[in-house]
């Protein structure tokens, strides 16, 4: 986490026991504002919370509207994504090696 400077990290799962851990793994980081944590039942349904600033970056691991198998959900997500993000935000998809940035216009 101190990587990110004074940057904030919204960590974003569907699971609420992945969420729980993490609470617990990272309550330093929580406390001190630098590390936020949200559910979320699927990336198409995201949205920023009433006066929560845009994001420079977003990432995904393991979303499986992400992955090409399902294109609605995905062009929903996308849009998603991309409403949450500043202009010229970037998507990073992870999966491989390099990660792959997915065009959100």
């Amino acid at each position: 986490m101190a990587r990110i400077g004074d940057g904030h990290l919204l960590a974003i799962d569907r699971s609420p026991r992945a969420i729980a851990q993490a609470r617990s793994a990272c309550a330093a980081e929580i406390a001190a504002g630098r590390l936020g944590l949200r559910r979320c039942t699927s990336a198409e349904d995201f949205e920023l919370a009433p006066g929560e600033a845009p994001f420079d970056l977003a990432y995904a691991f393991r979303v499986g509207a992400l992955d090409g198998r399902h294109p609605d959900a995905g062009r929903r997500a996308r849009a998603a994504i991309a409403a949450a993000l500043v202009p010229g935000g970037r998507l990073h998809v992870g999966g491989g090696d390099p990660l792959r940035v997915v065009e959100l216009t």
